[in-house]
């Protein structure tokens, strides 16, 4: 898949998954791994820019295997901007697809 594509979706992907629960880096990296490709080093410096935004807060939880796990926990602001990026989102992809139907129906 175009990275390019990837880099713009992941964002998205982030905040659709804090959005039903708490979870750990690791976790949403596998969890967005399960649907398209990608690399663990580009979601962790993504989170790093979405805390500091003010989009999560973190915290430690104890684990059963191994160190403590450093959890995402969406805030109300980072639930405003989900819903801002998923508008966006919806918008996009609807004027892309408008797009494609009208040059493959032309063909």
């Amino acid at each position: 898949m175009n990275i390019q594509f990837k880099k713009g979706v992941l964002n998205l992907c982030v905040l659709v998954l804090l959005d039903k629960q708490d979870r750990y880096g690791y976790e949403l990296v596998q969890k967005i791994s399960d649907q398209i490709s990608i690399s663990e080093g580009s979601v962790y410096p993504l989170l790093r820019r979405l805390t500091k935004e003010g989009y999560f807060t973190t915290y430690l939880q104890e684990s059963t295997e191994g160190p403590p796990r450093k959890y995402y926990k969406l805030t109300d602001l980072g639930r405003t901007y989900l819903h801002e990026q998923l508008n966006e989102w919806k918008s996009f992809t609807d004027g892309v697809n408008n797009l494609i139907e009208e040059g493959v129906n032309n063909d």
